[in-house]
């Protein structure tokens, strides 16, 4: 009797083909996918919400033809450029037009926020938290990750496109042009995917990556929204923005396909950018090698609130330089702007909250708002900084020693207050000087800084809502975001949505006064203040309570 073994033909010892590098990709696909079973339908049928929320409203809202030209006239000029776009349709408004050409804007900007988080939910953090490498230890090929990624992403934005397009058609509009707006809400999405393949290999951080991210998504909105302003329709400007791109698919006007191929070959380019990135770097490190620290602590760091400063200062001083950028470049446009405006009807400019006597009044009394939501922004995510510490367990060290609780917390808190207050000054000085430079009047450039500081104890009530979520449920701290979102809808849209007064009263943003617009009252102020520490010693002594979360 004889016996057979088999053995297995040995592995080939040469380089990796093609096939290799993609080796597990599907395998990661249906990874990923389970992981945002709940997470990704969220962010789905959360945006496609708000399109069957407006397509069912505004018909209610402007039954009239009367009502729909007396809006329309929101969309043109400077200032509606910078709201909503370029304002397509409006010499023969319907709502179909209404809802793409002013609340599009803000399907698109949650599209894009929902690819960048996506992305780097599947790659820098999978990598930061030390499971990329686990998973690539198997049979995974070298870009299966980023390639499952993008595959997630890319479906994701197109069942975006397609509930998009059949809550258009649900509500009674064109399906085709209905399509071609979920298409161009989802192009963007995937424009900004690709830009975040390409931050996630620079820097080894997923806060970092996603705020490169945001950087790059911020400024297609400044340049979007500046091209827009500089001409009717949108000017050369306007198309160096992937935002642009979507919106001069022009649904329900005279729609095209074919500015959505922008979108498409950047993604497709900035993919194949973050690719290439990827073989030049290590797994889990980024492609910039991280700075090595001295070997003792500066002696400034001693104390809990310049350890505080140390860790928030990457986010203070790149959102300084983005708000005052962003600042120089509308102050600068501010006479053609004004020019402009005073030619739109008397109706039109009540809404946009000033008259034709002072309507440079009005427009920094708009940026002021719009800058103080972008504040906001910075407050909320310094608090997010705050629970990534906690559960990546790089707080439990520092609390061990002599730092307290309400050192630790107390330090950030007072760290992101200073912080707003001093990007408010930033932006609004650097809109008043460019203000004052194009018109020739110095003394805008107090009005500015002060149209922006007053936004400081609405700003503040923001903090202590994060900070009381963070302290008492620090699971629900996203939900501090719906704060933010509903002031701006209010903010913005809220007098042309005829809400009740005690909705638009909701929004701490509601209660300041529009310097220079408006006389300033301080009452208001106070009371916000007041609001705000109450919430914010609510926070405190909430964190002092409970459990440390650790992943």
């Amino acid at each position: 009797m004889t016996t057979t073994t088999a053995t297995r033909a040995p592995a080939p010892t040469g380089p990796a083909g093609a096939g290799s590098a993609l080796a597990g990709t599907g395998t990661l696909v249906r990874f990923m996918l389970r992981r945002d079973r709940i997470k990704l339908p969220a962010w789905l049928l959360g945006i496609t919400f708000f399109v069957v929320y407006y397509g069912a409203a505004l018909p209610q809202l402007y039954r009239t033809e009367g009502d729909l030209r007396a809006i329309s006239t929101f969309m043109t000029g400077p200032v509606g450029a910078l709201i909503a776009g370029p304002g397509y349709g409006v010499d023969d408004p319907t709502v179909e037009r209404l809802l793409v050409g002013i609340y599009g804007m803000y399907i698109i900007l949650p599209a894009a926020l929902m690819s960048i988080l996506l992305v780097c939910r599947h790659t820098r953090v999978e990598e930061q938290a030390g499971r990329a490498e686990l998973v690539r230890a198997s049979v995974v090929g070298r870009h299966a990750q980023l390639t499952a990624t993008l595959i997630v992403a890319a479906v994701a934005n197109m069942v975006l496109a397609l509930l998009i397009g059949a809550a258009m058609a649900g509500n009674g509009f064109d399906a085709g042009d209905g399509l071609l707006f979920g298409a161009s809400v989802g192009a963007a999405g995937l424009a900004f995917a690709g830009v975040t393949a390409v931050t996630v290999q620079v820097t080894e951080y997923s806060r970092a990556a996603a705020g490169l991210a945001g950087v790059a998504l911020g400024a297609a909105y400044v340049i979007r929204a500046a091209g827009d302003m500089l001409d009717e329709g949108g000017s050369a400007l306007s198309w160096l923005s992937p935002i642009a791109w979507s919106q001069q698919t022009r649904a329900y006007v005279d729609g095209r396909w074919w500015p959505l191929a922008l979108s498409v070959a950047f993604a497709a380019a900035a993919a194949a950018v973050g690719y290439v990135l990827s073989t030049r770097r290590d797994v889990g490190l980024g492609l910039f090698a991280a700075r090595r620290g001295a070997p003792g602590a500066a002696s400034w760091l001693r104390s809990s609130l310049t350890f505080a400063f140390r860790l928030q200062r990457a986010g203070l001083i790149g959102w300084g330089a983005a708000l005052a950028a962003a600042g120089a470049i509308y102050g600068g446009i501010t006479e053609p702007i004004v020019d402009a405006v005073e030619d739109l009807p008397a109706d039109v400019i009540a809404v946009l909250g000033g008259d034709a006597a002072n309507m440079l009044d009005g427009y920094l009394s708009v940026m002021a708002l719009f800058d103080a939501l972008l504040v906001g922004v910075f407050v909320i995510l310094g608090v997010q900084l705050l629970r990534s510490e906690e559960t990546k367990g790089r707080a439990e060290p520092v609390l061990a020693t002599a730092t307290s609780r309400w050192a630790w917390f107390g330090s950030h808190l007072t760290v992101l207050a200073l912080g707003a207050v001093g990007l408010l000054v930033a932006v609004g000085g650097a809109l008043g000087a460019a203000t004052a430079i194009s018109v020739g009047d110095a003394g805008y450039v107090g009005d500015s800084v002060a149209a922006h500081l007053v936004y400081t104890p609405a700003l503040l009530v923001l903090l202590g809502v994060a900070a009381l979520l963070f302290g008492v449920l620090p699971r629900a701290i996203g939900a501090t975001w719906g704060v933010l979102g509903f002031g701006l809808i209010i903010g913005f849209f809220g007098p042309i949505m005829d809400l009740p007064q005690w909705v638009h009263n909701l929004s701490p943003l509601e209660h300041i006064a529009r310097l220079p617009l408006e006389q300033l009252t301080w009452a208001p102020m106070l009371i916000l203040t007041v609001i705000a520490a109450g919430l914010l010693a609510i926070g405190l002594y909430g964190f002092r309570r409970r459990d440390l979360e650790t992943k």
